[in-house]
């Protein structure tokens, strides 16, 4: 029988490139699913649209650049001209292509980091206004992946409501299994 001793040489960099390596091959199926023409779909009111969802899940591994790379994210600049516009696609192919892209600079951010930089404060402000400041590595924790996960399980509702094959994730799904 295998050996399941723990690691405890683990780097929190190696930790955080493991997850994106283990969650990219079931976001990659979700967004591939995305049905085209449909991004101003939601369903309900309160919800946002399929569109920007989808950009959202394909862009926010490229958070953790931002949070190695920079001391400070206003994620509500007061200005209009800084402020967040998700990226607009027309076929899945260039959502696919975004979702590559941000891996891309999450990876060589993580690469490039140390342990030591990870455990330095990082800020998230609003409007100019602090709203936390915690260790990089908690960001990246709780800002991205997490908030990441949560994202990527809303997204797969939208696409059970567009009738589209829902990928397995974290478990088989109803139409596919490990």
């Amino acid at each position: 029988m295998k050996s399941t001793k723990a690691r405890t040489d683990v780097q929190l960099k190696e930790l955080f490139l493991e997850t994106l390596k283990r969650d990219e091959a079931g976001t990659r199926k979700a967004l591939e699913r995305v049905p085209e023409g449909q991004n101003d779909w939601v369903p309900h009111e309160k919800s946002m649209k399929l569109g920007y969802l989808a950009s959202l899940v394909a862009s926010m591994p490229s958070w953790i650049e931002t949070m190695i790379n920079q001391d400070e994210l206003d994620f509500a600049p007061v200005e209009p001209e800084k402020q967040f516009k998700p990226f607009e696609w027309t076929k899945t192919s260039e959502l696919v292509a975004l979702f590559d892209e941000s891996l891309k600079k999450a990876r060589a951010a993580l690469e490039s980091t140390t342990d030591e930089h990870l455990m330095t404060n990082w800020r998230l402000k609003a409007h100019g206004h602090l709203i936390s400041e915690e260790p990089r590595y908690i960001n990246i924790q709780h800002g991205m992946l997490t908030h990441w996960a949560h994202h990527r399980g809303q997204l797969t509702v939208y696409l059970r409501l567009k009738e589209a094959l829902v990928p397995a994730l974290y478990g088989p799904s109803a139409d596919e299994r490990f």
